[in-house]
């Protein structure tokens, strides 16, 4: 069984890493229908569609020109994130995403952050570092 650390997840805007990245989530869903039929006792459901999306956060860069800089709300991008780093045997997950937000927020005492979100257009792949 292995477990991985959070601190060795990336996330890359194609071949580019985005800079300063603090955390990422990801969530993958399948929608249902109802497939019962008359005389059933119990509902049956049936999935249908599925749909991915996500979020990271990161320190904002403004000098992160094909990381942060690259990414723009309502523009489409290939979304790379490493679960576990990325070198030769890492899973990752990758595929096309719609950039939906993006929010900064800054406080007296902290650094100023940036929060991407994102969903899928199209299929999200599990594939492995070569």
């Amino acid at each position: 069984m292995a477990t991985h650390a959070g601190s060795e997840g990336k996330v890359f805007v194609g071949s580019s890493q985005v800079a300063e990245v603090k955390s990422w989530s990801l969530e993958v869903n399948a929608d249902t229908v109802d497939a019962s039929i008359i005389g059933t006792e119990w509902r049956k459901n049936q999935a249908t569609i599925k749909s991915w999306s996500g979020s990271f956060e990161a320190f904002w860069d403004e000098t992160d020109t094909t990381g942060q800089g690259a990414l723009t709300a309502g523009g489409t991008v290939t979304l790379n994130l490493y679960p576990e780093g990325n070198t030769t045997g890492d899973k990752f997950w990758t595929g096309n995403v719609i950039i939906t937000s993006i929010s900064y927020s800054a406080s007296f005492d902290g650094l100023v952050e940036a929060t991407f979100s994102f969903t899928g257009t199209g299929a999200l792949t599990e594939s492995t570092v070569a």
